[in-house]
C-alpha cells in the first residue's frame, strides 16, 4: 500500500489519454438549434464541404437536441431533420429538454404553462396554432391548446419526437443533451439528468469514463474541459450555431 493511500490522501491522478473518435470515422456534433433553420442549413453545408476533403470511411452527424422552441421555425427544423442529413452521412438525433416539454404537453396539457413561457409559444405558432384563440366554454385553455397542437402536428413529426435517443457513443466520447450525474456509472444515468442537469455536471472535475459532449447551457464560445465539451453557443440568442468536429484525436469547430 502506498504512503498516500495509507494516510488517506488520494494518489496523484495520472493524466488520461486523449479521447478519440473511432478509426475511419469523422463525427460532427451540432448544438442547440431552437428553430434557427437557416443557421442549421448553413452549418450543414459547411459540414458537407469539410467532409469532402476527408478520407473518412464513415461520417456521422450527432444532433444534440433542442430543435424546437424560442426560434422562428421549429416546424421547419423538424421537417428538415426528417428529410435526412446531407448525402453520405449518418444521422443521430438526441432528445433535449424542450422536446421533452413538448411531448409532456401533448400527454398532460396542464403541464404546458412551463413549456409556453420557455418558448413553446413560438413552436405552436410555427405549426399554425394561435395561442390567443379562446377555447370553447368549459374547456380549459391548456387542454384546448394541446388538442389543437396534436391535430396540427404531422404524425411523422410526432413519431420523430417520440423516438429521439437519450444518448449516443462514438469511441471515447459520449453525446447527450445536458450532461451526466457525477458519481453515477454512465450505464445507470437517470434520463432526467441526461436532458436537464446543469451545475453538478458543469462544475465537476470527475473523470466520467468518456468525454461528454453536450449542449443545453449556452455560452458565447464552445467550452472545452478535460471531461466535457459544451457546444451550445446560443444560436437563438444572437450567437452562432456550432458543430464540433472529431477525427481521431483531433478536435475543432465549425460555426454558422
Amino acid at each position: 500500500m502506498s504512503f498516500a493511500r495509507l494516510f488517506g490522501r488520494s494518489e496523484e491522478r495520472q493524466p488520461r489519454a486523449p479521447a478519440q473518435a473511432p478509426a475511419g470515422t469523422r463525427v460532427y456534433a451540432i448544438g442547440d438549434v431552437h428553430g434557427q433553420l437557416d443557421q442549421l442549413r448553413s452549418l450543414e453545408a459547411k459540414i458537407a464541404a469539410d467532409a469532402a476533403g476527408s478520407g473518412a470511411e464513415r461520417r456521422v452527424i450527432v444532433y444534440l437536441g433542442d430543435y424546437v422552441d424560442r426560434g422562428e421555425d421549429s416546424a421547419g427544423t423538424v421537417a428538415h431533420l426528417l428529410a435526412g442529413p446531407p448525402e453520405g452521412f449518418e444521422a443521430v438525433h438526441l432528445i433535449g429538454n424542450h422536446e421533452a416539454l413538448l411531448l409532456e404537453f401533448l400527454d398532460d396539457p396542464e403541464s404546458g404553462g412551463n413549456w409556453l413561457v420557455n418558448g413553446g409559444d413560438s413552436t405552436l405558432a410555427s405549426y399554425g396554432v394561435d395561442i390567443e384563440e379562446d377555447p370553447p366554454v368549459a374547456v380549459p385553455r391548456l387542454v384546448h391548446l394541446s388538442r389543437r397542437f396534436a391535430a396540427a402536428l404531422p404524425r411523422s413529426h410526432r413519431r420523430f419526437l417520440e423516438t429521439l435517443a437519450l444518448r449516443h457513443g462514438e469511441g471515447g466520447y459520449l453525446f447527450v443533451h445536458a450532461g451526466v450525474r457525477p458519481g453515477v456509472e454512465l450505464e445507470a444515468q437517470d434520463p432526467q439528468d441526461l436532458i436537464w442537469i446543469r451545475y453538478p455536471f458543469l462544475q465537476s472535475n470527475a473523470d466520467f469514463g468518456k468525454v461528454v459532449v453536450h449542449g443545453h447551457t449556452p455560452e458565447p464560445e464552445p467550452v472545452e474541459r478535460e471531461n466535457r465539451i459544451g457546444i451550445d453557443t446560443g444560436a437563438v440568442y444572437g450567437g452562432r450555431l456550432t458543430a464540433l468536429v472529431l477525427d481521431g484525436a483531433e478536435r475543432r469547430y465549425l460555426q454558422a
